[in-house]
């Protein structure tokens, strides 16, 4: 299975993967200086030529040796001017190797680069997805994966090709809201087809795991090297949108989709509940940090009428997504009732969207609130790309 991962970095298969990945048709293991391992953190000081490109080496390293155990990978960087740039005969001689960590006043050597972690500003737009969208929550239980799920149907509605990535990792739910839980997805080529699901390409953990009962008891390593093997070795199609269900709070797993995918926005699901707006304003702060703009925010419970007398409620307050909408001036994409047969139809498998029923209409508001404002915050594609 592909998240079976070693519990502790496995030395034969590293040296193996230092011998298989060459550069300048030289094994990566003569540019090392010093590696050592914390845990399943690899941190390495390597002495490169100044032509490579230093964010493709730590990019494919990580793809590599996260199957041999290898959780982060750390790199210290010294760059040496290349051969290939000064017109001198070229030799299979290495240049001499210092300690990249010594500190030597007095040294001719070009100053160490430390490898920062990339930025949204650093990652490529998705060949075959136009748009990422995260919906995400300060906390757990504001609704979040019914309004991720809607909103997705709702798009594909409006006649987008849309898919679905849940990145719940710990309380996967996208399956049973859709109908799908149980349902294996198959390899082809080393990569996993997506499930179908209402017309909708979907992909879960949960739908790897044994059954509803099976706990994802995992470190933030490994849990986030599940997420970007869930993105990444997934045959997604062309989409217009892939709507990503984030797990709550401001963890391991949604910085590294900050560094490491490539997001085009944000929505935020709150209730108009205080404690609810204070962790919504972190995960705000959070995306301004890691640079995925807000495309807005969603107040969910936000009313509730009484089915025997008709009585409408505040239960969880009032206002508080328009006041934070207002306070980081992003637009309010809409507020949704809190209702029971919402609830219901997505317990079982039948969204409110598929359903049709009487709360539909708030959801096709949204996603076209969504597709109004979306342009502004596009990823730029090649379009010449063929793969």
């Amino acid at each position: 299975m592909f998240f079976k991962k070693a519990k502790k970095i496995d030395e034969n298969s590293l040296n193996k993967a230092f011998n298989d990945y060459h550069i300048h048709e030289q094994p990566i293991k003569n540019f090392i200086q010093k590696y050592e391992q914390q845990s399943d953190v690899l941190n390495l000081n390597l002495r490169l030529p100044d032509d490579i490109d230093v964010e493709k080496i730590h990019r494919e390293l990580s793809s590599m040796l996260h199957l041999h155990g290898v959780g982060e990978i750390n790199m210290n960087v010294t760059l040496y001017k290349s051969e290939k740039n000064t017109g001198e005969k070229t030799t299979h001689k290495l240049p001499k190797t210092t300690n990249a960590m010594a500190k030597n006043e007095n040294s001719d050597e070009e100053p160490s680069v430390t490898k920062h972690a990339p930025t949204q500003a650093d990652v490529a737009p998705h060949p075959r997805i136009r748009h990422i969208i995260v919906v995400a929550s300060g906390k757990g239980g504001v609704g979040k994966s019914t309004t991720a799920v809607n909103i997705a149907l709702a798009l594909q509605k409006l006649g987008k090709k849309v898919g679905i990535l849940d990145a719940d990792i710990y309380g996967p739910s996208v399956p049973n809201m859709l109908g799908v839980a149980g349902v294996k997805p198959t390899l082809e080529n080393s990569e996993f087809v997506p499930i179908d699901a209402y017309g909708m390409a979907i992909l879960s953990i949960g739908n790897l795991l044994d059954g509803d009962s099976t706990p994802v008891a995992w470190r933030g390593a490994k849990a986030t090297g599940a997420l970007m093997q869930l993105f990444n070795q997934t045959a997604w199609p062309n989409l217009d949108y892939l709507v990503i269900d984030m797990p709550p709070g401001t963890g391991d797993i949604q910085l590294t989709l900050a560094q490491r995918i490539p997001v085009t926005g944000a929505v935020v699901v709150t209730t108009p509940q205080h404690i609810a707006l204070l962790d919504a304003q972190k995960g705000i702060e959070m995306f301004h940090k890691t640079q995925i703009p807000v495309l807005g925010v969603v107040e969910n419970m936000a009313l509730h009428t009484c089915s025997n007398c008709g009585h409408v409620d505040e239960i969880f307050g009032n206002g508080g997504g328009e006041n934070l909408a207002k306070d980081y001036q992003v637009p309010l994409l809409g507020k949704l009732p809190l209702a029971t047969n919402i609830r219901k139809q997505a317990d079982m498998g039948k969204p409110s969207v598929i359903a049709d029923d009487e709360f539909a209409k708030f959801y096709l508001n949204i996603a076209e609130n969504v597709e109004k404002n979306i342009g502004k915050f596009a990823k730029k594609h090649d379009e010449n790309r063929i793969f």
